[in-house]
């Protein structure tokens, strides 16, 4: 059916989601889009219809709800703010009419748009911006001039935004942001300043009620964008957005990681060895973007280097396919879910009834590093480890999906380990498999779901360990998961369009 059948079809069965806009010139509310039809007659002047500037623009064509950004009658012009396409982006536009001036109907046919544009989603979200103008190759303050802001304006959201100057200065502005002023704070940049944000909520009195008023979302602007791919499931700055303008607040486990005196909060990751070394060892290459990943795992693989380790795990589920099953079963549940009702986080800092509310962050459920591991904890001795890998997402780049089965909100991790003495060819063959998807089916990783973890190392004195991408101290530390701690901006999948405009 072409776009002009769907608009008649559309007024036949119109019952309010009809605007006539001329004699025969219409906006149309369909099931999944909005529907424009431009009489080419009616518009030969270019009194009646504006398009992006363009007065003479005339025909049919579609706008699906999700990228309808905001709409609103001024005076006797109905103005229509929405994200087209433009080459692998997405531009701000704007479509303008002539209308009777403030016309109920119009103002009601805005209100049936935006409720269709919008579903569970927050419109015009107030947001505090952090811009790292020197992440990943140094492009971020001309992609928030480029696309970011005229996306966030045009969709009505009160923006304030700031640029970074210094590493740790996204812990201060955290630490300090008065959380009642914002609804989300937006990172541009890589996965570091997410990582600085999180642990500047938590070094706050009121850390609990500042991680769920909160909600944290990623523009990818760095070499590692591992998170804007998990919540907006996109590397694209554009459409990254677009996610986010059109996003819902939702719960994430967070975990906190104890070494020596001090806590770390976590989002994506925990790793030592090969996998630690490829990121934190190739810091020098960050102009090459996330090939310095590819490289720095290439040259460890072929030296074979091992890591000797003692670990000690809480396992939560054991075996790969009770696993999986556990990850379909959530998987379905939460499909259930966002049919069935609005499953946001909410804005406050309401608590589940049988969880004890505490202002600061939780306590920690097994002690620190300082302490005697549980009884319980599975111990595993590594003398051949060549990578420790413990996720909270299934993302650990734009194209690297480490963790197929992790869930952002099961209250476990996903913890892997690889033996440091695999053949080569072997070896080559599963970093290899971390793009196609078969990375998890491998026998040659062991693959945990897990609640808590200690790492120890054997025989080193040095090396490196990276949290969420960044480097910490080279000793032992312990890690566990807290369900829902932290809140983020994803992807709704609720409004037509969503996954076909990423």
């Amino acid at each position: 059916m072409d776009l002009a059948a769907k608009a008649r079809n559309g007024i036949q069965q119109a019952d309010g989601n009809l605007l006539q806009i001329g004699t025969s010139s219409w906006l149309v509310i369909s099931s999944s889009e909005l529907l424009v039809c431009v009489d080419k007659s009616e518009n030969r002047d270019g009194r009646k219809f504006c398009i992006n500037g363009n007065r003479k623009t005339t025909g049919s064509w579609s706008i699906p709800f999700y990228n309808i950004l905001w709409a609103e009658l001024l005076q006797s012009e109905l103005i229509i703010q929405y994200a087209a396409p433009s080459g692998q982006d997405v531009t701000a536009n704007v479509l303008k009419f002539s209308v009777q001036p403030n016309c109920q109907s119009v103002k009601e046919w805005i209100t049936k748009l935006l409720d269709c544009s919008y579903r569970d989603s927050q419109p015009r979200k107030r947001a505090k911006i952090l811009v790292n103008p020197h992440s990943g190759r140094k492009k971020a303050r001309g992609m928030f001039s480029k696309f970011i802001e005229p996306l966030l304006r045009a969709a009505g959201c009160i923006i304030d935004m700031v640029e970074t100057t210094h590493a740790g200065e996204g812990i201060s502005i955290a630490e300090k942001l008065d959380i009642d002023a914002f609804d989300t704070i937006i990172v541009c940049s890589g996965d570091g300043l997410a990582h600085e944000v999180f642990n500047g909520f938590g070094k706050r009195p009121d850390a609990n009620r500042a991680l769920k008023k909160i909600a944290v979302a990623h523009i990818p602007c760095g070499s590692g964008n591992g998170l804007s791919r998990n919540l907006n499931h996109t590397g694209n700055v554009s459409k990254a957005t677009l996610a986010i303008i059109k996003g819902v607040r939702k719960p994430m486990d967070l975990v906190l990681v104890t070494q020596g005196d001090r806590i770390t909060l976590s989002y994506l990751s925990q790793a030592t060895g090969m996998a630690a070394e490829s990121d934190l060892a190739t810091e020098y290459l960050r102009w090459m973007g996330e090939t310095r990943f590819v490289l720095g795992f290439l040259t460890r693989i072929l030296a074979k280097k091992v890591y000797p380790a003692e670990i000690s795990v809480k396992i939560a589920i054991e075996g790969k396919s009770l696993i999986m099953e556990h990850y379909e079963n959530e998987i379905e549940k939460q499909a259930s879910e966002n049919m069935c009702s609005n499953s946001q986080h909410p804005l406050g800092c309401d608590l589940a009834k049988d969880e004890p509310y505490h202002p600061g962050l939780p306590p920690l459920k097994y002690g620190t590093i300082n302490d005697v591991a549980p009884e319980d904890w599975v111990v595993v001795p590594c003398d051949n480890l060549g990578t420790l890998y413990c996720g909270n997402l299934a993302y650990m780049s734009t194209d690297a999906k480490f963790f197929r089965p992790a869930l952002h909100n099961d209250g476990m991790m996903d913890l892997i380990l690889i033996d440091g003495n695999l053949r080569r060819c072997s070896a080559l063959q599963l970093f290899g498999a971390m793009t196609d998807d078969t990375f998890f089916d491998s026998p040659l990783i062991q693959y945990h779901k897990i609640r808590a973890f200690r790492w120890t190392p054997k025989n080193q004195d040095s090396g490196y360990i990276s949290i969420d991408g960044e480097s910490v101290p080279f000793e032992p530390f312990q890690a566990e998961v807290h369900k829902g701690l932290g809140t983020v901006i994803m992807i709704n999948r609720q409004i037509p369009g969503a996954l076909t405009s990423i």
